[in-house]
């Protein structure tokens, strides 16, 4: 299995843009207004992981400001979980990121997403607080320095 990966620091063309839209879809369930809120940021960054031309594995931030950097989304197919590809993604994006000058990532997330609340912790991230969102969903805030 040959999966290579890419950043892109600016909204990616259609063809990449429609491929991350239809992942998310599938993990997630939903995509609806995702492309609005994509269009809404600034600093955007995308890693991905491709298969080919298909894209197998995605992560996306954005600038909260000139030395915080906030992991918004990402997800891998459910066909290349369990190789490491969320890893690797988490391990690029973070490298991009200390070579742009941010200090610290943050992100979310919440308990049904476990799998992704370990693999932040594993990689040193620390939670530093907890919300309920607008669906009555607890939210767990999490923060790593990069340096």
């Amino acid at each position: 299995m040959q999966i290579t990966y890419e950043t892109i620091d600016t909204v990616p063309d259609s063809i990449i843009l429609s491929e991350i839209l239809l992942l998310h879809e599938r993990i997630f369930n939903q995509s609806k207004g995702l492309l609005e809120d994509i269009g809404k940021r600034y600093g955007l960054l995308f890693v991905l992981a491709m298969q080919g031309k298909q894209v197998i594995g995605y992560k996306i931030g954005y600038e909260l400001n000139s030395k915080k950097f906030y992991s918004w989304l990402g997800g891998v197919d459910e066909n290349y979980r369990n190789y490491g590809v969320a890893t690797k993604l988490m391990e690029i994006q973070h490298q991009c990121l200390v070579q742009n000058g941010y200090k610290v990532v943050q992100t979310k997330t919440k308990n049904k997403w476990r799998r992704m609340l370990i693999l932040n912790i594993k990689n040193g991230f620390d939670i530093i607080g907890t919300y309920t969102d607008d669906y009555g969903e607890p939210k767990i805030i999490l923060e790593k320095n990069l340096i």
